[in-house]
């Protein structure tokens, strides 16, 4: 019995040993969870820290945002307000041909648009014959030849007397047409045609569907296909007869013609005006310009030009009616729009880059 106690008190003793020595001490147990709990602090406060910078670096990239979106409207609107607009110096202006006007009423034409030619006012137009048959002795004068009424043109050996006579001219002009020379016979052709040019004939076809319109003493601009040549005169003349052909009547319309720029044989295109309207705004047709898909005219404000869209109405070729944008009294530039165009689209143009 003795035995047996002893061999459990013997095994109880050796056991214990082993758990002791086996067993981890009390405070690296402690140590270890203190370590975990820290551990888990420092990561969780690692955790808010990075969430706090992160946080306050939006707050400060959302305000530098906020910042740059402030200033960016704030560009944009003095952007805006130089749009369309340009700076000219009255002396630059005066040298480029920029004209200015006042706005105001006007009177717009209703128009009936005619095409034609230049031709020779046949009232100041001789055509000079011999008086007698003979043979031409001399030929004083060449082709294109501007003379004076009076001048002796060629001279004449008449067939009959075998005297000779001079042929002399009725009246001052040019020389259009010589169809003689020493030697030829003179007989019932003309030999000479002189034209004073002093003022010419534009003549115009009126088609049947507006014959009932156009009448005489109504006025028409007479202008170029090209150079934008023109004058404004009446309808002298509308004859009785038509063209067996086309059906037109011709009207007939005296140019004045001192410095020769129109000459005969050159295509006209004549605005007859068959009635006029009083408009409340009437502006020159060559100040409209067009912009940025708009039509568009520039108004002057001290030193400034600035574009302006305007709504347009009834025009005759010459003056055109504003029903939008322009006020009476509002300077606008009635010449040499085209200059301002040109100077607002540089500023745009250089603006962009």
């Amino acid at each position: 019995m003795k035995r047996y106690i002893f061999i459990i008190i013997l095994f109880l003793i050796v056991g214990g040993t082993w758990f002791v020595s086996n067993s981890p001490p009390v405070s690296n147990a402690i140590a270890a969870g203190e370590h975990a709990e820290d551990s888990d602090g420092h990561e969780e406060s690692n955790h808010d820290e990075g969430e706090k910078e992160h946080g306050g670096h939006g707050k400060e990239h959302g305000g530098h945002a906020d910042e740059h979106e402030d200033e960016g409207g704030h560009g944009g609107h003095d952007e805006h307000e130089e749009e369309g607009k340009t700076e000219i110096s009255p002396d630059a202006a005066e040298k480029a041909g920029i004209v200015i006007s006042k706005a105001s009423s006007g009177t717009i034409s209703e128009v009936v648009s005619l095409t034609g030619r230049i031709g020779l006012n046949r009232d100041s137009t001789a055509e000079i014959r011999a008086r007698f048959p003979g043979i031409v002795k001399s030929v004083n004068v060449k082709l294109g030849q501007k003379i004076s009424k009076g001048d002796v043109l060629a001279t004449v050996e008449s067939n009959e007397s075998l005297k000779t006579y001079s042929i002399t001219s009725p009246t001052s002009g040019v020389v259009l047409k010589k169809n003689t020379n020493v030697g030829n016979v003179a007989g019932e052709n003309p030999l000479f045609t002189i034209a004073n040019l002093s003022n010419v004939w534009a003549e115009f076809h009126v088609f049947p569907r507006d014959l009932d319109k156009v009448k005489e003493s109504q006025m028409v601009r007479v202008h170029t296909l090209e150079d934008g040549r023109e004058s404004e005169s009446p309808i002298t003349l509308l004859l009785p007869t038509a063209d067996a052909l086309s059906q037109t009547v011709i009207a007939v319309v005296t140019i004045e013609n001192n410095d020769g720029k129109w000459r005969p044989g050159m295509t006209v295109e004549g605005d007859v005006h068959v009635s006029r309207q009083e408009v409340s705004i009437a502006v020159l047709e060559e100040a409209i310009q067009r912009m940025e898909d708009e039509t568009v005219l520039f108004v002057k404000v001290n030193n400034d030009y600035e574009m302006r869209p305007v709504k347009l109405g009834k025009s005759d070729g010459k003056n055109v009616e504003i029903i939008e944008g322009l006020k009476a009294g509002e300077s606008y530039v009635s010449k040499g729009s085209f200059i301002v165009k040109a100077d607002i689209g540089k500023a745009a143009a250089k603006h962009e880059h």
